[in-house]
């Protein structure tokens, strides 16, 4: 009996030691906060394209580093993804949509940054080299009003305004999104 107090004491002290050092850790081991990726310090947001003025599926978003001008995104068929700047399969993906708007100059494709810090994601499109316009969801309006997964990426098809399909999932190559948004918007 006093073997296994014994050892629940000690396992109780080195459960304790571990989470003491992983706060340290996470302070940036010298007692600073450091902030998860939701939490960075917000800085100036990048100069971006304009985005589509209105609604996006009836979502009043702001636009991220530009101005709302143009033709509406709830008018004809809109592609629209939600990324975050921290997200390695998004890193990946948007290129390929930047591929299917020039293709599609009929299409709107636009992103939705689902992140508190619009400077990061400004800079980060920035230094990707992508092109497409983007809008700030800081507190993930869009995701909630149209019932999303909480994950990221999610492209999201609409045809006039009305979501016609979703896929939670990223897409390996501008050909797979093509594919994916004809048959949504057929169907």
């Amino acid at each position: 009996m006093k073997n296994y107090v014994l050892g629940t004491v000690i396992a109780a002290i080195l459960i304790a030691v571990i989470a003491v050092a992983g706060v340290s850790q996470l302070r940036g081991g010298d007692g600073s906060e450091e902030a998860s990726p939701s939490e960075a310090p917000s800085q100036e947001v990048p100069q971006r394209p304009d985005c589509p003025a209105g609604t996006v599926a009836g979502v009043e978003l702001e636009c991220l580093g530009g101005a709302a001008t143009g033709k509406p995104a709830d008018e004809g068929i809109a592609v629209v993804n939600v990324w975050a700047w921290w997200c390695e399969p998004c890193r990946a993906e948007l290129p390929y949509l930047q591929d299917v708007a020039e293709a599609h100059p009929d299409w709107q494709v636009v992103g939705v940054h689902a992140d508190k810090n619009a400077g990061n994601g400004a800079a980060f499109l920035n230094d990707l080299g992508v092109e497409l316009p983007s809008f700030q969801d800081s507190d993930n309006k869009f995701a909630g009003e149209l019932g999303l997964p909480g994950v990221v990426p999610v492209t999201v098809v609409l045809k006039d305004g009305e979501v016609r399909k979703q896929f939670a999932q990223p897409f390996s190559s501008a050909a797979e999104i093509e594919k994916a948004v004809e048959e949504a918007i057929a169907a």
